[in-house]
C-alpha cells in the first residue's frame, strides 16, 4: 500500500505509478522468442527451397547425363548384338552356299554318270538287237566276210573284231600301246559290232559312223564288213583327235567322241 497525507483537510494519495504485470516481462520474452523461430524457420524453407531448387537443378543435368549414357550403353550393346546377328548370318549364308556348291557338283556328276550309263546299256541293246537283225539293202551281202589281212604277234591276243582293229590300227601307224584306248573307245561305242545301229541318231557299225553310209569311202560292203568301217573310224580318229588315246580322253570327258 502506497501512503497517504492530508492537506487542508482532503486526503491526498500518490498516483499509482504505472509497472509491468508480473508475467508481462515473460510473456514479450516468449514473443520475441516466437518470433525468432518462426522467422528462423522461415528462413530455413526458404533456404531449404532454394537449396532443394539449386540442387534439383543440380540433379537434373546429372540425372540427363546418367540417362545419355544409358542411351550410349543400350545403342552399344544394340550394335554388338546386331554385328553378331549379321556374322551368324553370313556364316549360315556361307555354309549354305557351299552346300548348295557341294550338291551342285554331286548332282552334276551324278547326272554325267547317269548319262554314259543309259548310253552305254542303250548301245548294248541296240547291239544285241542287231546281232538278230541285220540292216541291209535288197540283194546286198548280209555275210561278213572273212578277214584275210595278217594279224602282228602284239595283236595275237585279241580274237574276232577286236584283233582286226589291232591290226589295222598298228597298219595305220599307231604303236600297240594305243590299242587299250582304241578297245575302250569301240567297246563303249558298239562292243566292236559292226552291225550296232542306233535307231534314234542313226549311227551305225563299230565306230558309231553319223550317217554310216560315210564309210562307203573304204569299202561297198560297210554295212557287214567290219574292214572298212575300222578303217574309216581310224581315219576320223587322226583327223579329229590325232590318236585313239585323244579320242578315249574326249569321250571320256563328255561322254561322246
Amino acid at each position: 500500500m502506497l501512503a497517504a497525507w492530508t492537506y487542508a483537510g482532503e486526503i491526498f494519495r500518490p498516483a499509482r505509478v504505472a509497472s509491468l504485470p508480473p508475467t508481462k516481462g515473460y510473456f514479450v520474452n516468449r514473443l520475441w522468442s516466437r518470433v525468432g523461430v518462426r522467422a528462423t524457420s522461415v528462413g530455413l524453407l526458404v533456404l531449404g527451397v532454394v537449396g532443394g531448387v539449386y540442387v534439383g537443378q543440380d540433379q537434373e543435368p546429372q540425372q540427363r547425363t546418367v540417362e545419355a549414357q544409358l542411351v550410349v550403353q543400350s545403342d552399344a550393346d544394340d550394335m554388338q548384338l546386331l554385328k553378331e546377328r549379321e556374322a551368324e548370318h553370313a556364316a549360315a549364308r556361307a555354309w549354305r552356299s557351299q552346300a548348295e556348291g557341294d550338291a551342285a557338283a554331286k548332282a552334276a556328276a551324278g547326272a554325267k554318270a547317269a548319262a554314259v550309263k543309259a548310253r552305254t546299256l542303250e548301245k548294248a541293246v541296240i547291239a544285241k538287237r542287231n546281232e538278230a537283225k541285220a540292216a541291209h539293202a535288197p540283194g546286198e551281202q548280209t555275210t561278213s566276210p572273212p578277214y584275210t589281212g595278217p594279224i602282228p604277234s602284239s595283236c595275237k591276243e585279241f580274237s574276232g573284231n577286236r584283233g582286226i582293229g589291232c591290226s589295222l590300227m598298228l597298219a595305220a601307224g599307231y604303236s600297240i600301246d594305243q590299242f587299250p584306248c582304241m578297245d575302250k573307245l569301240f567297246k563303249r561305242e558298239s562292243g566292236w559290232n559292226q552291225r550296232a545301229s542306233n535307231s534314234g541318231s542313226g549311227a551305225y557299225g563299230i565306230p558309231q559312223a553319223l550317217p554310216g553310209s560315210k564309210m562307203a569311202k573304204f569299202g561297198a560292203d560297210w554295212r557287214v564288213n567290219p574292214v572298212p568301217q575300222i578303217k574309216w573310224g581310224l581315219d576320223y580318229i587322226r583327223n579329229r583327235y590325232k590318236t585313239p588315246c585323244g579320242a578315249w580322253a574326249h569321250s571320256q570327258h563328255t561322254g561322246w567322241y
